[in-house]
C-alpha cells in the first residue's frame, strides 16, 4: 500500500514538475499552440519528425499577424519573435541582455569539452574566446590562405569531370562537402584530407559522424531538454570526443606544441595559448561599483579541441549546404545560371583564366546568386538568445524572465512576402545595391547572424563558397537529373543547421568555352 502511495505521489509530482510553467504565455497574453506534458509544443521535433526550424517555421506562419509566438520545449518557455525592431534590440541594442545562445543548460565547467568553443560557449569563455580568435580572420589572413582554396577548387573541377564524362549523376551536396572538407583540412589543420579523391576518406567520415544524430542522439537530446540536471553528465559528442582529441594531439605533437609558420586555424590556437591566460572584462560579473570584474582562461588542449571541432563543424555543414542549394536553383534557372556563367568568364578573362582573391571579389552577379540561395535556404534556419534577467519588451508590452530562450525565425523572414516579393523566386537582382533595401532589411537578412555574436568565419566562409561555385560554373553547366526533386524536402532530424534529406543530385555537364 505504501509502495503504490509513493508511486501516485511520484507520478503526481513529475505531472506537476512537467506543467508548472504552461500558462506562461497565456499570463503574458502572447499566442500559443497548447502544450502536452513532456513535449510541450515540440513533440514532432522530439520524435524526429520535423527539423527545430521547421517547428519555428510552422509556429511563425501559424500566427501571421503576432509581432511573437510562444513556444514550449518541453517544460520550457520559448518566444519567436517575428517583429525586426525587436530582433534588432535582441541581437544589438540590448545585447548585454542576450549575450548567451543558450545552447547549453549547463555552465562552466559543467559544460561538456566539446561544446565550450566559440558557437556554443557562453558568457566569459564566449567574450575570451571571440577577443582572442578576431584577428584570425581579418582579410589579409583571408587573401594569404586564398591559394589553398584555389589548390582544391581545381580538384573540385577534376571530380565534376570525372562525373560529366561518365554521364554520372553527382549530389551536389556531397561534392561541395568534400570541397570544404579539403579546404578546411588545409586551411584549418594543414592536413591533405583528399576527400575529393579519395572516397572513402577518414576526414570525410569524421565530417559525416559529426552531423549524424540516430535515434540514441535524439533521445539524449530531448531528456537533457526535460531533466538537465539529471543528465548533465552525459555527452552529448561523446561519439566523436575520441576521435577529434587523438587528432588534434598528434598535430600538436608533429608541430611540438609551437606555431609554425602555416598560418591555419592551429597554428592560431597554440599563439593563443602562447600568449598565455585570456584575460579580460566579464561580461557576466560585476563589482559592486557596477564595473565588470575581470575574467580568465587558459587554453588548455581540451578548449583547442573544441575550438577545433567547431571550426570544422561549422565551416563544413553550412558552406555545402548553402553551396549545393545555390547550384540546385540554378540547375532549374538556366537563364539566371548563363548571366552567371557570362559574370564568372568575364571576370577570369582578366585575370589570365585564373581564380584569384582579387578575381573572385569582382564576381559581383554569382555573389548576388548565392546571397539569394541563402536567402531562401539559410544554413542556419533560426538564430537563438538567453535572456539573462527579466526584460520588458516595449513592442509586446510585456516581459519575459531569466533563462527564457529567443528563436529568431531568419528562414521564414526571409521567405516572407512582406520584406521579399515573391519570395518563391529565384532572383539574385534582389541584392542589387539599388534594389536592396539595407535599412528596412538589416535585421531580417540574417544568413551569418548579426551583432556581436554573428558569425566570426562569415567573410572566410563566404570567400570559400564564391571560389567553389565559380570553379564548377566556369567549366560546367549543372542540370537537374531524372532522379531530382524541385522542391526538396529539409532533413527532419536537422539541428542548428539544416540539411537537405536524400541530398541534391545534379548533372554536371562539361562547358564547351570558345575565346
Amino acid at each position: 500500500m505504501i509502495v503504490v502511495a509513493l508511486a501516485v505521489i511520484a507520478l503526481i509530482a513529475l505531472y506537476l514538475y512537467n506543467v508548472r510553467n504552461f500558462n506562461y504565455w497565456k499570463e503574458r497574453g502572447i499566442k500559443h499552440d497548447k502544450p502536452i506534458l513532456f513535449f510541450g509544443t515540440n513533440a514532432k521535433n522530439y520524435l524526429q519528425q520535423q527539423s527545430v526550424s521547421e517547428s519555428i517555421v510552422e509556429a511563425y506562419w501559424k500566427y501571421p499577424e503576432e509581432k511573437a509566438v510562444g513556444l514550449f520545449r518541453s517544460t520550457d518557455p520559448c518566444l519567436v519573435v517575428k517583429d525586426p525592431e525587436i530582433i534588432k534590440r535582441i541581437l544589438t541594442t540590448d545585447f548585454n541582455m542576450f549575450y548567451p545562445r543558450g545552447l547549453n543548460q549547463q555552465k562552466g565547467h559543467e559544460i561538456e569539452p566539446m561544446l565550450r568553443n566559440l558557437f556554443f560557449a557562453d558568457g566569459d569563455t564566449w567574450r575570451l574566446l571571440r577577443q582572442r580568435m578576431t584577428p584570425a580572420f581579418t582579410s589579409g589572413k583571408l587573401r594569404a590562405m586564398f591559394p589553398l582554396i584555389v589548390e582544391r577548387a581545381e580538384s573540385l573541377q577534376a571530380r565534376a569531370l570525372a562525373a560529366a564524362a561518365a554521364g554520372r549523376t553527382l549530389d551536389a551536396r556531397d561534392l561541395m562537402a568534400r570541397y570544404t572538407t579539403d579546404f578546411i583540412g588545409a586551411c584549418g589543420f594543414g592536413l591533405e584530407a583528399d576527400s575529393l579523391n579519395e572516397d572513402d576518406s577518414a576526414f570525410r567520415k569524421l565530417g559525416a559522424k559529426i552531423f549524424h544524430i540516430g535515434f540514441k542522439d535524439a533521445v539524449l537530446a530531448m531528456l537533457k531538454d526535460i531533466f538537465p540536471q539529471l543528465f548533465k553528465s552525459i555527452h552529448t559528442l561523446q561519439r566523436i570526443e575520441g576521435e577529434l582529441t587523438d587528432l588534434v594531439k598528434v598535430i600538436l605533437k608533429q608541430r611540438n606544441y609551437q606555431p609554425s609558420g602555416r598560418n591555419d586555424f592551429i597554428d592560431l590556437l597554440l599563439e593563443c595559448k602562447k600568449k598565455g591566460v585570456l584575460v579580460g572584462e566579464s561580461i557576466e560579473r560585476k563589482k559592486a561599483d557596477g564595473t565588470p570584474e575581470t575574467a580568465t582562461l587558459e587554453m588548455d588542449d581540451i578548449l583547442m579541441t573544441a575550438q577545433v571541432f567547431v571550426f570544422f563543424a561549422a565551416g563544413f555543414e553550412t558552406s555545402s549546404s548553402a553551396t549545393s542549394f545555390t547550384l540546385h536553383q540554378l540547375a532549374y534557372h538556366p537563364e539566371v545560371q548563363k548571366k552567371v556563367q557570362e559574370d564568372i568568364d568575364r571576370v577570369l578573362a582578366k585575370h589570365d583564366n585564373k581564380l584569384s582573391y582579387e578575381a573572385v571579389k569582382e564576381m559581383t552577379y554569382l555573389d548576388w546568386a548565392f546571397k539569394e540561395g541563402m536567402r531562401m535556404f539559410p544554413s542556419l534556419g533560426f538564430l537563438i538568445r538567453k535572456c539573462v534577467g527579466k526584460y520588458t519588451i516595449p513592442e509586446l508590452g510585456m516581459t519575459i524572465d531569466d533563462k527564457v530562450r529567443v528563436f529568431i525565425p531568419v528562414q521564414s523572414m526571409q521567405n516572407d512576402p512582406k520584406y521579399f516579393d515573391s519570395p518563391e523566386e529565384f532572383r539574385p537582382e534582389r541584392f542589387h545595391p539599388d534594389s536592396f533595401d539595407t535599412a528596412k532589411l538589416k535585421f531580417v537578412y540574417l544568413p551569418f547572424g548579426e551583432g556581436p555574436r554573428a558569425c566570426i568565419g562569415e567573410r572566410l566562409g563566404h570567400m570559400q563558397s564564391l571560389a567553389g561555385l565559380a570553379a564548377v560554373l566556369s567549366k560546367f553547366t549543372v542540370e537537374p537529373a531524372p532522379e531530382t526533386v524541385r522542391k526538396p524536402r529539409v532533413y527532419p532530424k536537422s539541428g542548428i543547421v539544416q540539411s537537405i534529406d536524400g541530398g541534391l543530385p545534379l548533372l554536371f555537364k562539361e562547358r564547351k568555352i570558345t575565346n
